[in-house]
């Protein structure tokens, strides 16, 4: 019997539709087999002692990671104190306790101010995390009622956290900053939570471009991005900028979904785009493009996506968002772990989730690819997922607005940076621990294009550009 159609039998319909009567074809039948199949493996795994304690540990590391950003101040520290003292200062200014007792009390009555919640997402690998919590069942073990919502592009994503549609939302990490300064929105308080990815996106050209491969010869180019307030927009910026291109006068910048990039790419109406994955991988997979360079390449440990909610909803609602802090954590531990990330793209391919090939999927999460250019690279760090949401990348991120006139007039970074981008409430305790920090909790150094970029420093640093829109 064909796998496809079959007209001369009584039991199948005469559609392109599945033999087990569901509303869709053979194909998406075997990748919702193979999805759910995979779905199960991760669960079982989830399930195990080992990946308990794995989890927990990888929580509390995650904390205490925002605490002391330099590992030689936290060795200095546990060496001066001892583990025992150490432990017990560290629990009294890191939410641990909140986390570990939020998974103890999980589903008993009272304990969770809302627990049936609508959560937006993009369908890009970069929203791994918060995905895959939903069909691990990570959301559910901490009490909640999720409803994982596809959604058509970032403006719509806004739009709904601010009208309250959404209750939390997958972000392109320069959102909330944007929304909560008022910038192509009315002002709206929101929170990052997490990190969805680190990496996990690159500059990908149309096949007419692979002999043109020298940005300084870009000039007159129609690029792609997914939004204004977006890691992509800013990295391509500074790409060109650093390449002595103008990218406001010398090329042009168009607003893309995601999901419509490669389309754009075929069709001619782009050269190139600097977008999310699977898209990239997908342009490879489509024979349309090839992969310039990938964003590691440019800022290795760059933030992309993030998880958040508006200040309001974790105000009013401080345990579900705790519960939900551990869910998206627990799912982003399961995705850091390289073993899980073939299952991974088994569990999100499907329609409901990426709706995309599992190859080009397996390709990105593993950082095994083929790219466009005939070779097979390997880059296991192609796309990872830290969720530490350091202030340090906020305010990298309102530099970039502010050189390319996003943002006018004086702007304070940290303050601003600190409101938006949660790490914890350990900056307020750091005088009693009498531990001198240079960059404290939530700093860190980052190198861009091998440019040190110091957060405590951030007039000096967007005065260096020769290329800015800054006064």
């Amino acid at each position: 019997m064909s796998e496809f159609f079959d007209p001369y039998n009584a039991d199948r319909p005469l559609m392109m539709k599945c033999s087990c009567g569901r509303d869709h074809t053979v194909a998406d039948h075997h990748a919702e087999v193979a999805a759910d199949s995979a779905a199960i493996e991760l669960r079982r795994r989830s399930e195990t002692a080992e990946f308990e304690a794995y989890s927990n540990e990888f929580i509390e590391a995650t904390l205490v990671k925002a605490l002391f950003p330099h590992d030689e101040v936290r060795r200095r520290f546990l060496r001066a104190v001892g583990k025992g003292t150490a432990m017990a200062a560290i629990a009294s200014v890191l939410p641990v306790g909140t986390m570990q007792a939020m998974a103890q009390e999980a589903g008993k009555p009272g304990t969770l101010e809302k627990t049936n919640l609508k959560i937006g997402f993009i369908p890009i690998t970069c929203a791994t995390p918060l995905i895959m919590a939903h069909p691990l069942g990570f959301y559910s073990k901490q009490g909640l009622n999720v409803e994982v919502t596809k959604t058509a592009g970032w403006a719509l994503v806004r739009d709904k956290m601010i009208n309250k549609e959404y209750d939390a939302s997958h972000f392109l990490s320069p959102m909330p900053l944007a929304i909560s300064l008022g910038l192509g929105s009315n002002a709206t308080p929101m929170n990052v939570a997490t990190i969805q990815n680190i990496n996990g996106q690159a500059i990908t050209l149309a096949l007419k471009h692979k002999d043109n491969r020298d940005p300084k010869n870009w000039k007159g180019f129609k690029f792609g991005i997914p939004f204004d307030y977006s890691m992509h927009n800013f990295l391509l910026r500074y790409y060109l900028a650093e390449n002595g291109l103008n990218p406001d006068t010398d090329v042009q910048l168009r607003v893309i979904p995601p999901a419509e990039m490669v389309a754009n790419l075929r069709a001619g109406n782009i050269d190139g785009f600097l977008g999310p994955d699977p898209f990239n991988q997908r342009a490879v997979f489509d024979e349309v493009g090839f992969i310039h360079v990938l964003t590691k390449d440019l800022w290795n440990g760059h933030p992309c996506c993030a998880f958040g909610t508006s200040t309001e909803f974790i105000q009013k609602n401080p345990n579900t968002f705790a519960a939900l802090y551990r869910a998206v954590l627990t799912s982003a531990a399961m995705a850091r772990d390289p073993k899980n990330r073939e299952l991974i793209a088994k569990v999100i391919a499907p329609t409901q989730y990426l709706n995309q090939p599992e190859a080009v999927l397996t390709q990105v999460l593993t950082g095994r690819f083929a790219d466009g250019l005939g070779k097979i690279q390997t880059v296991p760090d192609r796309a990872d997922f830290d969720p530490m949401p350091w202030q340090s990348m906020a305010v990298w991120m309102l530099t970039q607005m502010q050189r390319w006139g996003y943002i006018k007039g004086d702007v304070n970074y940290k303050q601003i940076a600190e409101r938006v981008f949660l790490i914890t409430d350990a900056r307020k305790y750091m005088k009693d621990l009498g531990q001198p920090f240079a960059a404290g909790p939530g700093y860190t150094k980052h190198t861009i294009m091998g440019k040190p970029f110091d957060a405590a420093k951030p007039a000096e640093y967007l005065k260096s550009f020769a290329i800015s829109k800054a006064a």
